[in-house]
């Protein structure tokens, strides 16, 4: 984690879970990871940014659309 990351409330972080997939998430430094996937959600002023359009793609996977197709199994329905 950055120094200046703060880090969320524990309870908060219980209850988050990514958009797109339903996993949980893990903090590091000022984002939020998707444990499925790994789709990076940003926090801002300590408050998590939880739209699917404001995370970032993770290595490898060039559009939402590529995640998608990858990820399929993994996305409720």
């Amino acid at each position: 984690m950055t120094p200046t990351a703060a880090k969320l409330d524990p309870e908060l972080l219980d209850v988050l879970v990514c958009p797109l997939t339903r996993s949980r998430l893990r903090q590091e430094g000022d984002e939020l990871i998707a444990e499925v996937g790994g789709l990076r959600y940003p926090i801002r002023d300590g408050i998590p940014i939880m739209l699917i359009e404001e995370a970032k793609l993770p290595a490898g996977i060039n559009t939402l659309d590529d995640f998608r197709q990858k990820f399929a199994a993994h996305i409720p329905k």
